[in-house]
């Protein structure tokens, strides 16, 4: 399957049309799958854009999607804190996970909902995001012997780009970057309003929680001005 990509800033973003196509694009891929929003988008890192244009960087906020219309191509959004669920509802009798990040609580609780949500679904190992000298080369072994199909890495970015990148060159698999994802999934940190999503404004509801994230957000208002006068 042929999926039509471009640079924005140097960084390769494919833009898939539903999540669809996404969940069939990735079936039997061995890659890391990046979310890029304009934060992403605008941070300069030689290291961050190799991993992205060597694997699967996609369209997770509105920026990027503006950012990929304007280069003509057809893209929606898709949000990394709902696809990893919906990889795993695809997959779940047939392919097993592993998962880590966050604290040791939270992880516990997330892989019983998981249990719970889907009885099938085989869970090889997890671990909190939490490591101390000597767990990289431990979470490699465990890998290779559990041999999960999927790696979910919860510690937001770079920082789970960085040990993907470095896992996957010991343990090729599917690896998922999912940020704060594992407190969505279990009611501690809450998404935007359904009306919010619909019309591209969920960085605009988290500002309004988090007024502390506007230095984040300007970083969206510089984006848009280079997606405005083509300088992306």
């Amino acid at each position: 399957m042929q999926i039509e990509s471009c640079p924005i800033n140097g960084k390769r973003v494919f833009a898939f049309t539903s999540k669809k196509q996404f969940l069939e694009y990735i079936n039997d891929q061995k890659k890391i799958l990046v979310a890029l929003n304009a934060e992403k988008l605008n941070k300069k890192s030689k290291v961050l854009d190799k991993i992205i244009n060597s694997n699967i960087g996609y369209p997770d906020g509105m920026g990027a999607v503006w950012a990929l219309k304007r280069k003509g191509l057809d893209s929606v959004k898709i949000a990394g804190a709902e696809f990893w669920l919906d990889i795993i509802k695809k997959n779940h009798k047939n392919k097993s996970i592993y998962l880590m990040g966050s604290t040791q609580h939270v992880i516990e609780q997330t892989v019983a909902k998981l249990k719970s949500d889907y009885p099938a679904l085989k869970v090889t190992g997890y671990r909190d995001g939490f490591l101390k000298e000597g767990d990289k080369e431990k979470l490699v072994e465990d890998l290779k012997q559990q041999k999960p199909d999927v790696v979910y890495v919860a510690m937001g970015s770079p920082r789970q780009e960085l040990l993907m990148n470095e896992l996957m060159s010991h343990y090729p698999a599917l690896y998922m970057g999912l940020g704060g994802s594992f407190d969505v999934y279990m009611g501690l940190k809450k998404r935007a309003p359904v009306f919010f999503q619909k019309l591209g404004l969920e960085w605009f509801y988290r500002l309004l929680k988090e007024p502390t994230r506007i230095s984040r957000q300007t970083s969206l208002a510089k984006f848009l001005i280079k997606v405005i006068f083509d300088k992306i």
